[in-house]
């Protein structure tokens, strides 16, 4: 078995996990969301990512606009995905999850 995950590429890893992601979309070397919710569910959700974020010590982006909440996460200055930034996509649909099933 060590063999196996030996040979395969973090980027193939990476793009492995990325297809799980629901929702997301790869622009370049950055992962984009978009989410409808209310401006209460926003903030609840950008609290929890804050969270996340900070113990992985990244800084995605998130905005508002027209009742859409928009998150990029990655460098986007040709700095390739890292496992955190895959791990936070996830983090964040799990926060998405809870907020919206209230």
């Amino acid at each position: 078995m060590r063999g196996l995950f030996n040979s395969r590429s973090k980027h193939d890893y990476l793009s492995d996990a990325l297809t799980l992601l629901t929702g997301w979309t790869r622009e370049g070397e950055q992962i984009r969301r978009t989410l409808v919710m209310d401006d209460t569910q926003h903030a609840a959700l950008t609290e929890r990512v804050k969270v996340v974020a900070d113990a992985l010590r990244l800084r995605p982006e998130i905005s508002r606009r027209d009742e859409k909440t928009q998150i990029r996460v990655g460098h986007g200055d040709g700095e390739p995905l890292t496992e955190g930034e895959v791990l936070l996509a996830a983090r964040i649909e799990d926060a998405y999850r809870a907020v919206t099933a209230s």
